[in-house]
C-alpha cells in the first residue's frame, strides 16, 4: 500500500515499485571474458543467460561487424578446475575452443566458412588456456586428465595438433608434468620460448606459485625447463606471464606485499613499478589478464587499493604511472590493439559491463560491445559509497554501501530501511563498485545494501588477503557483522531487519553469521557450505586442499572443522533462512544445503529450499536466476513484514 505525499508516494521500505523488473537481470545481460586480438579483429567469450547460460566465442571484425565463431550448438566453456576460463584461442583467422557438453577441443574458421573440426579424442580429458603455436601447427594448453580411476585428476601441459590429426589418438602428447597444477602457457613472439606457471597442493595460485621457462625445440619438445622465480613451498604468488613484442617476459608477483608487475632480466625478476596497489587478481579462472604490454616501453594496467580502482599507463623507462581518466571503476581482460589503444572489459558507477577501446594517448573511449542495459533514468541508481569501519582485533575492514533510492517513493516518517548484506564468494575474491543491476534491484525497492570486502578479500594487499588464513568462518563473519552494526550506529538502517546473503564461500559466511552470531535476523544461502569437513572430503581437485590454509589441515584438525561448521551448531540458530541450490553442483554438492534444511525443519525454524535442475556451481540460466531473486525478495517480505510490489510467485516457507 502507498499514499501520495507531494510528488512522491509513501510506501514502506522494501515495498517500493521498481523500474527494474526481475527479467531485466538477465535479458540481454552479457559477461565478457577472454579478450584477444588477431590481426585487426577482436575476439572474446560472452555468457548468455537467455540461452540456458551458453558461452559464445565472438568476433568483432575490422569493419565493425559482430559475428559468432562458435556454432549455436556449441558452448565455449571448459570445466578445468570446474571454474573454467581460457576456453578459446584464435590465430590466423582460425578459432579454437573447448565445447561444454563433451569437453573436446574444436577448430573453426572465424568467418564461418567451414564446420567445426574436432581436435581431441573422446577421452575424459578437459582442456584450457591454449596458446597457438603456428610454427608447429599445434595448441599448447593445460590438460586435466580424469582417466586415473580412484585418483585425483592429473594436470599437465599438452600439445594438440591443429589439423585434427589427434582426434583419434589414444593419448595426448605431454610437454611438462610433475606438478599438481599448471596454467598460463605463453609462447614468446618468435616461438622459441615458453613460459608458464606451476604450483602444488596445498597451495592455491594466490598462495605460492613458480614461474617456469624453457626453450622450444624444432620438434616442439621443451628443452631444459627451469624454474626462474617463485617457490611452491614459499609464500610468493606469481601470475599472468606475458611477453612483450620485443621478447621481454613480464608477470605479476606479490613478493613486495602487493601484486605488482615485474619483468625477467635474464637472471631475476625486477619491478616495473613498485606501488602499494594491486595490479593483479586471484586466478580463479584461466586467461585472466589485468594488464597489456603495448610496446617495449609502455604497458597499460588496472590497479586498485582502498582508494578505488583505476587504469593507468606505465612508462617502463621512467618507472612512472599516468592515470587515465575514464568513467569506469572496474576493469578486466586487457589486450593490446593495433595503434595506441588498449581493449578491456569495463564497468562504471552507472554503466554496465562493456568491451571498450581506450586510446592511451588522448583518453578517447569507444564502446565495441555492451551488455544490453534497460533504459532506466540514472536518478534511480544508488551510487557506491566506499566505507572503512572498525572490526575485531583493532583492525579496519572495507565495504561499499548503497542507500535506498527511488525518486518516486519515500518511506513513512521514522522508518529505517532493511539492510541486505552481500557476501562475495571465494573467499579469496573481492566485490566491485562497478554498476550492478542486481544491487540496484534491491535499492530501488527500498532496501539498503552493503557489499563487504571482509579480511581475506583481494585488492588491499597480501597481508589483508592472508588475514583470513586459519580463521575462515570467524573474521569474515565478524567483518560482516561489524559492517551491519556500523550502519545501524550511523543511523542508516533498521537494526531489527538485517539480512545477509551470499553464494558458495559467501554462503558459508552467511550460514556462519546466522549460526554463530546474533546480528542478522534473516539470510539467503546460494549453494553455500554448511559442513566444512564434507567440503574437504567431497570437492574437486583445485580446491581440495584450499581449506588447509583457511581452517587447517584435514583430517588432522577435524575438531576445528566441526567447530566451524554450521551444520553441527543448529541449536544456536534462531532466524529464518532460504536455501537456493543447483542440483549438478560438483563444488558444493546439494547435500550441503539439504542437510541444513532438514536440521531447520526439525528445529521448527522458518526455512525455504529451492533446488534447480541443470544448474552447476553458480546459476547461469535466466529463468533460474529470475526465480531465485524473486523467491528471496518474497522471503524477506514475509519475514520482515512488508508486501513487495508487483506479481511475485510466493515461495514455500515451512514452519512460518
Amino acid at each position: 500500500m502507498s499514499e501520495e505525499s507531494g510528488t512522491q508516494r509513501v510506501a514502506p521500505y522494501g515495498a517500493w515499485e521498481s523500474p527494474i523488473a526481475t527479467e531485466m537481470l538477465t535479458a540481454g545481460a552479457l559477461r565478457f571474458d577472454e579478450l584477444d586480438v588477431d590481426g585487426d579483429d577482436l575476439y572474446w567469450v560472452e555468457s548468455r543467460p537467455d540461452e540456458q547460460g551458453r558461452y559464445a566465442a565472438m568476433r568483432y571484425s575490422s569493419n565493425g561487424e559482430i559475428s559468432e565463431v562458435t556454432t549455436s550448438e556449441h558452448s565455449a566453456r571448459t570445466l578445468v578446475h570446474e571454474y573454467g576460463g581460457g576456453s578459446s584461442a584464435v590465430s590466423g583467422g582460425i578459432g579454437y575452443y573447448s565445447n561444454f557438453t563433451d569437453q573436446r577441443l574444436y577448430r573453426r574458421a572465424v568467418d564461418g566458412s567451414e564446420p567445426p573440426t574436432t581436435l581431441t579424442p573422446e577421452l575424459p580429458i578437459r582442456y584450457a588456456d591454449a596458446t597457438v603455436d603456428d610454427a608447429r601447427g599445434r595448441l599448447i594448453c593445460v590438460a586435466e586428465d580424469h582417466r586415473r580411476e580412484g585418483l585425483e585428476a592429473a594436470n599437465y601441459l599438452a600439445s594438440i595438433p591443429c589439423d585434427g590429426s589427434g582426434a583419434d589418438a589414444d593419448d595426448i602428447t605431454r610437454l611438462h608434468e610433475g606438478f599438481d597444477f599448471c596454467s598460463s602457457p605463453r609462447l614468446s613472439p618468435d616461438g622459441r620460448r615458453l613460459a608458464w606457471i606451476c604450483w602444488n597442493h596445498p597451495n592455491m595460485p594466490w598462495d605460492a606459485t613458480e614461474l617456469w621457462l624453457a626453450e622450444v625445440a624444432t620438434n616442439g619438445s621443451l628443452l631444459a625447463p627451469q624454474r626462474i622465480a617463485g617457490n611452491a613451498n614459499g609464500d610468493v604468488s606469481i601470475t599472468e606471464p606475458q611477453w612483450g613484442p620485443d621478447g621481454t617476459l613480464y608477470c605479476i608477483s606479490d613478493a613486495s606485499g602487493w601484486w605488482n608487475i615485474q619483468r625477467w632480466d635474464g637472471t631475476q625478476l625486477v619491478p616495473v613499478l613498485s606501488m602499494e596497489a594491486e595490479f593483479g587478481q586471484p586466478q580463479w579462472e584461466f586467461s585472466m589478464s589485468t594488464y597489456a604490454v603495448m610496446d617495449e616501453c609502455c604497458l597499460v594496467a588496472q590497479y586498485g587499493n582502498a582508494e578505488g580502482r583505476r587504469i593507468g599507463v606505465i612508462d617502463m623507462d621512467e618507472g612512472e604511472l599516468r592515470e587515465l581518466e575514464t568513467p569506469f571503476n572496474s576493469f578486466g581482460y586487457f589486450t593490446a590493439a593495433v595503434g595506441p589503444r588498449v581493449i578491456c572489459a569495463a564497468a562504471g558507477p552507472e554503466t554496465g559491463a562493456a568491451i571498450v577501446a581506450i586510446n592511451v594517448d588522448n583518453g578517447e573511449i569507444e564502446t565495441l560491445r555492451a551488455s544490453a542495459a534497460p533504459e532506466i533514468d540514472a536518478d534511480y541508481f544508488s551510487a557506491a559509497e566506499a566505507i572503512e569501519y572498525p572490526t575485531t582485533d583493532g583492525t579496519t575492514s572495507h565495504a561499499y554501501y548503497y542507500a535506498p533510492r527511488n525518486p518516486e517513493f519515500q518511506a513513512p516518517d521514522g522508518e529505517l530501511p532493511p539492510l541486505v548484506t552481500f557476501i562475495h564468494g571465494g573467499p579469496t575474491s573481492a566485490t566491485s563498485p562497478g554498476f550492478n543491476l542486481a544491487i540496484q534491484y534491491w535499492t530501488t525497492r527500498g532496501f539498503a545494501v552493503v557489499d563487504v570486502d571482509y579480511r581475506g578479500s583481494t585488492g588491499y594487499g597480501t597481508a589483508y588477503r592472508r588475514a583470513l588464513n586459519g580463521r575462515w568462518g570467524i573474521v569474515d563473519r565478524e567483518d560482516c557483522e561489524a559492517a551491519a552494526k556500523f550502519l545501524v550506529e550511523r543511523g542508516d538502517v533498521d537494526g531489527s531487519r538485517l539480512a545477509i546473503r551470499g553464494g558458495s564461500a559467501g554462503g558459508y559466511t552467511t550460514l556462519c553469521a546466522l549460526t554463530f552470531g546474533d546480528v542478522f535476523t534473516a539470510g539467503a544461502s546460494y549453494y553455500g557450505v554448511s559442513d566444512a569437513a564434507a567440503l574437504a572430503e567431497d570437492t574437486h581437485k583445485f580446491e581440495s586442499r584450499y581449506l588447509d590454509s583457511l581452517i587447517g589441515p584435514y583430517p588432522e584438525r577435524a575438531e576445528l572443522y566441526q567447530q566451524r561448521s554450521p551444520i553441527h551448531a543448529v541449536d544456536r540458530l534462531s532466524c529464518p533462512i532460504i536455501f537456493l541450490q543447483g542440483l549438478e553442483d560438483k563444488i558444493v554438492p546439494p547435500n550441503q544445503a539439504e542437510r541444513m534444511v532438514d536440521a531447520l525443519r526439525e528445529k521448527g525454524l522458518p526455512v525455504a529450499y529451492l533446488a534447480f535442475e541443470g544448474e552447476q556451481h553458480g546459476f547461469r540460466q535466466a529463468a533460474n536466476i529470475q526465480r531465485a531473486t524473486e523467491a528471496e525478495l518474497d522471503f524477506y517480505g514475509r519475514i520482515f513484514g512488508f508486501t513487495p510490489a508487483g506479481e511475485i510467485e510466493p515461495v514455500k516457507i515451512e514452519n512460518l
